[in-house]
């Protein structure tokens, strides 16, 4: 009997050696990290299409990575820069600053990656090209890997949408390429380089002779085919570049737009969006074969989310007996400014925008008119309670007492930054949403706390990461310090997520 228990001890200390020698050792790295975010993913997308899902992509992830089940986003609003931000740099916009796609900074409307500094490179298109990450204030994964190497690593940002390549990859990144969809080529801006490398001019000159590419046109973002440029371009990068095979690890930052851009076209349901999820696939098989091909299987390091979800068409939803419905933001805009005129008799406007929810007063107007802040803040905030189907109306500056549930008013706090966020959020009812003119009528949105935005795909694949999931809450900022902890480098500099465990 003493000798049954000795063996089995002696099983147990080698299952457990075993399992220890399958975790990175201190130093110890993988030759390359590649990022994936898919804009506008919901984490249910995941079952409703794995039956479709062939074995070399999305599948390939569930079947052989680690999934978190229950990963949020922990602040407000739920947008597509602010998303690409945060999982690289594991905070949130109160402290990298990137509070929109646009947002106020200094009474200005600004662009996230706008920088009238640079130039373009590979266009002479200043529009689609004059951008960098200027306005990020905190470092990314990509520059704290950059930092450690001093700076021998590479690290490349590449999508359809500039902010999904410029973002991601950092302030010291080797380099980022967008698509400009007038010239239909992939570009950068000075900020990174003075000329297209001779891998992207290849590219780029294949893209030319596309027919279908030329055929799509302006509406480029709304077919399937986007995603395989984008794909092509991630490739020609990793096999340019040689992406894992210095001596230190790489980083290479791939975001898929074009689901976005559909989604807003055509919501959540419909043979676009089925098309779209199973087209990407593909293009995640195709990415994962070049991985192999290129660095070896087992030998990088992969992770792919979401910026942020979306919400069902309302229309659908209310075809379905579901609450939903449209939240026009120009309706309110209008009679905000006629409300507060005629309870403080001012007569120029006192709003300077409103962007994802949030209401930016214009503070010169107000005291050129001799108004107190905090009065017009108030005379808004007793509009917009009245207002139909908003749920919360805070004052950012009051947040912390407001009368709001503690995890929403923490998700508020987390998304304001005093000089770019504006004065005053809303929330509104569940299944409702501002409509906008980039959303058609069958299409969707998003940017509040529900789950149907907030709720995204995490998954990790790969080197030193085992088969498993998890139904724990983790969070987009926890992306960042799980990545920086595996290779062992410092999180970014205003990091405040938690590492995860497999």
């Amino acid at each position: 009997m003493k000798k049954l228990l000795s063996i089995a001890v002696l099983l147990l200390c080698v299952v457990h050696v075993s399992a220890g020698n399958d975790r990175p050792q201190f130093g110890e790295r993988p030759k390359l990290v590649v990022g994936i975010v898919v804009d506008q993913m919901r984490w249910d997308y995941l079952s409703r299409y794995y039956d479709k899902f062939g074995e070399g992509g999305f599948r390939r992830l569930i079947t052989q990575g680690y999934s978190f089940d229950n990963c949020l986003i922990n602040y407000l609003p739920t947008v597509t820069a602010i998303g690409h931000t945060s999982a690289y740099t594991g905070t949130t916009p109160a402290f990298h600053g990137i509070c929109g796609n646009n947002f106020y900074i200094d009474g200005r409307e600004t662009y996230c990656t706008s920088d009238q500094s640079v130039d373009p490179v590979g266009s002479d298109n200043r529009k689609a090209g004059c951008m960098s990450p200027i306005n990020l204030l905190s470092t990314t994964i990509g520059d704290q890997l950059r930092l450690h190497t001093d700076f021998k690593s590479k690290v490349i940002g590449v999508s359809y949408k500039d902010r999904a390549a410029i973002l991601p990859a950092g302030h010291s990144a080797t380099a980022a390429y967008w698509l400009d969809t007038k010239n239909r080529q992939f570009i950068t801006s000075t900020y990174y380089m003075k000329e297209l490398p001779r891998w992207a001019k290849d590219y780029n000159k294949q893209l030319a002779k596309n027919e279908e590419f030329k055929q799509v046109g302006k509406d480029v973002g709304l077919y399937p085919l986007t995603g395989h440029i984008t794909t092509d371009m991630a490739i020609a990068a990793l096999k340019g570049e040689q992406l894992g095979q210095g001596e230190e690890t790489d980083m290479l930052c791939v975001s898929y737009s074009q689901t976005d851009v559909i989604g807003h076209k055509w919501g959540t349901r419909g043979e676009h969006t089925d098309e779209a999820y199973l087209e990407l696939d593909k293009d995640l098989a195709r990415l994962f074969a070049a991985l192999d091909e290129q660095v070896g299987r087992g030998n990088y390091l992969a992770f792919l989310t979401a910026d942020h979800a979306a919400a069902h068409n309302y229309k659908f939803m209310q075809d379905n007996k579901l609450a939903g419905g449209q939240w026009l933001s120009d309706d309110v805009k209008e009679k905000l400014e006629k409300y507060v005129a005629q309870k403080l008799g001012n007569s120029k406007p006192v709003l300077s925008g409103l962007i994802d929810y949030r209401f930016f007063l214009d503070h010169q107007a107000i005291a050129q008119q001799g108004l107190e802040l905090q009065r017009v803040k108030d005379v808004v905030i007793e509009f917009l309670r009245q207002y139909p189907n908003i749920a919360f109306v805070v004052d950012f500056e009051k947040a912390a007492t407001a009368p709001v549930p503690q995890f929403l008013r923490e998700r508020i706090i987390c998304g304001y930054n005093f000089h770019r966020s504006g004065d005053i959020i809303v929330c509104v009812e569940p299944g409702y949403y501002e409509y906008a003119g980039w959303s058609s009528p069958v299409g969707t949105t998003h940017g509040e706390w529900n789950p149907y935005d907030a709720h995204i795909p995490l998954l990790f694949y790969g080197w030193k990461v085992p088969h498993g999931a998890s139904p724990k809450e983790v969070h987009i900022t926890d992306i960042a310090p799980t990545v920086c902890l595996l290779l062992h480098i410092q999180q970014p500099n205003a990091c405040i997520g938690e590492s995860l465990q497999f």
